[in-house]
This record gives C-alpha cells, sequence and structure tokens, in this order.
C-alpha cells in the first residue's frame, strides 16, 4: 500500500523556493518590470512612479505591492508619502536560478553552430559545383 505522501500531488516548498515564486510572478508584468526599470538608481515617490502609465494611482499602489511582497522594492512612509527604492538582491537569486539552466542553452547554441557551419559547407560544394559545370560549358563551348 502505497503511503499517502507518496500519492499526494502537492509539492512542499522551501521558503527560498517560494520568495523566487514571488519574484518570477512580480517580473512576468510589463507594468511592473517598467517600474523597476524606473527604479534603477534612484528611489520615487508612488506619484512619480505612476506618471507615465496610463492607470490608476491605486493599480499602481497594487503594482508596488506585488513587488514589495517579492523583496524586489521596499517602501519608506512619512506620514502619506511614501518613497520606494529598488532591491536588486531577489533579481541575483532569480540570475542566478536561471544561470543553473544555461548548460542546456549553450548545448542548444552549439547544435545550431554544427548545422550552420553544415549549411555553409555544403553552400560552398555547391558552388564550386556549380562553377565547374560552368567551366565545362564554356570549353564546350569554345571547341
Amino acid at each position: 500500500m502505497k503511503s499517502p505522501s507518496a500519492s499526494s500531488t502537492t509539492v512542499a516548498v522551501s521558503l527560498p523556493e517560494a520568495r523566487l515564486d514571488l519574484v518570477f510572478a512580480a517580473l512576468a508584468d510589463p507594468v511592473r518590470r517598467s517600474i523597476l526599470e524606473r527604479l534603477d538608481g534612484n528611489p520615487l515617490l508612488v506619484s512619480e512612479l505612476a506618471e507615465p502609465f496610463d492607470i490608476s494611482l491605486q493599480a499602481v499602489s497594487k503594482h508596488i505591492q506585488v513587488l514589495v511582497k517579492a523583496g524586489l522594492v521596499t517602501q519608506e512612509r512619512t506620514g502619506r508619502v511614501s518613497r520606494c527604492r529598488l532591491d536588486a538582491g531577489p533579481i541575483q537569486t532569480a540570475a542566478v536560478w536561471l544561470n543553473r539552466y544555461s548548460k542546456y542553452w549553450q548545448n542548444q547554441f552549439d547544435t545550431l553552430a554544427t548545422w550552420l557551419e553544415e549549411i555553409e559547407r555544403n553552400k560552398r560544394i555547391h558552388a564550386r559545383g556549380k562553377r565547374a559545370a560552368q567551366s565545362r560549358r564554356g570549353k564546350e563551348k569554345r571547341s
């Protein structure tokens, strides 16, 4: 008989994995990525962050909260004023996770390079054969 845990489809997620999930979910939205780009190098007020977007200040605030939960943005409140600052640490963690799979990408690039070399070699062989055929026809015409 199988143990209950063996038949379960639920996977236990560690704290670092859960944080990574939050980072990838936050980065999945173009508005949130744009907010991060705007925060690169300079803290901004929520109202300043909202300026270029054609969405409400409340919607921008919700996006910022997703970024805060993911650890990508820190907020400092002074009364009703909220200043946001980029925290790139979680992005570094995501980049390290992605880089674990670079060996697979490199393998694909190596395969592509091999195919491109083969195509180029076949083109050269074909071009040589074409020139040789043209040369033979030229000699036949002169004879």
